[in-house]
């Protein structure tokens, strides 16, 4: 606009008003500053307006790189934000970029509000930025706060899981924690209270873990070296189950005729046919509609009290699961040293 208003000869004043269509300027003037503007390929700063009154319009969302499922959620909130006049703009934490670097940097771009996914760190921290923007929470159980959150029902999402293993016959079934990881601690425990529930308690084996394939390449060489192999597994996510899976087949153990495997989350890479996973399916809509919707309706008002919402998900049986190993099975792993377990 300066260098407009230097080709023009006129004041920056009255080249805003031609411009924002105000009027204030002669026809001959205006049309003189409209052909400059054109002849310098002007294009109005729609940030920089919004921030001259008091807006920017623009939701960060913090993301972790290495979740395939994050990114699904990304993906949705996007267009759902779009409908609702905002922009989005994406903060990752990441190996050598911790996750408060990442949403400090978020509020650094004057975002109003933020979408964390899977935040790992403590909730005062996320009370304390709750008085710098408005703040939702998506996958991760919290207590009650002045923040909004949104995640899934992981309890029956496990549920569902070992109930299903449970029908095929298993009842050596074993689960890979995610560590910190989101919604790990609330899958552990659905996990042990499902077993209980059928009286399997006895039987309950937890391997600590994390959210992707290296805990699950190690839960399986510990299986492995231990020389006792379960009927089935219920790994922390599918990125661990993914490890899982590779570690067993290289080493001959079949999927599903030896250990049967199931996931969480239903990421892209669990429909893939050479994979084929069965895995909890978390609504990636519901999660992404519903951490926007409440962004927005505490950004247009602030006086909406703060509340949570929880989404049922649903297992996806595909080929990773089937019947307990068949006689002729135990026996082949009992020749290559495996106890086999029934």
């Amino acid at each position: 606009m300066d260098d407009i208003a230097v080709r023009a000869g006129v004041s920056r004043t009255l080249v805003s008003f031609v411009l924002g269509g105000k009027a204030g300027a002669g026809e001959r003037t205006r049309e003189r500053v409209l052909r400059i503007a054109d002849e310098l390929g002007y294009k109005p700063d729609a940030t920089a307006q919004l921030l001259a009154r008091g807006r920017s319009r623009t939701i960060g969302v913090l993301v972790d790189v290495e979740q395939p499922f994050q990114a699904q959620l990304v993906k949705r909130i996007y267009p759902v934000a779009k409908a609702a006049g905002y922009e989005v703009l994406l903060s990752a934490s990441a190996p050598g970029r911790d996750e408060v670097a990442a949403v400090e940097s978020l509020i650094g771009h004057r975002c109003e509000g933020l979408i964390l996914l899977g935040p790992s760190s403590e909730q005062s921290y996320f009370e304390e930025l709750e008085e710098r923007a408005v703040v939702v929470v998506v996958a991760k159980p919290l207590s009650r706060s002045s923040f909004d959150s949104v995640r899934s029902a992981d309890d029956s999402g496990v549920r569902q899981s070992v109930d299903h293993l449970i029908e095929l016959g298993h009842r050596e079934i074993y689960h890979i924690d995610g560590g910190s990881g989101p919604g790990s601690a609330i899958r552990s425990a659905a996990y042990r209270g499902a077993m209980d529930r059928q009286n399997l308690g006895d039987r309950i084996r937890v391997i600590g873990g994390a959210h992707d394939e290296a805990s699950g390449v190690a839960a399986g060489h510990l299986m492995l070296d231990e020389g006792t192999l379960p009927t089935a597994v219920l790994a922390g996510n599918d990125r661990c189950a993914l490890g899982l899976m590779d570690a067993l087949d290289r080493a001959g153990i079949d999927v599903p005729g030896d250990v049967s495997i199931v996931g969480y989350d239903d990421s892209d890479l669990a429909r893939l046919s050479r994979i084929d996973l069965t895995t909890v399916r978390q609504n990636v809509d519901a999660l992404a509609e519903n951490a926007v919707a409440f962004a927005v309706t505490r950004l247009e008002d602030g006086s909406v009290p703060a509340s949570e919402m929880i989404v049922e998900p649903h297992l996806v049986v595909r080929g990773s699961t089937g019947p307990v190993r068949s006689a002729e099975r135990a026996r082949v792993l009992r020749r290559r040293g495996f106890s086999s377990n029934s």
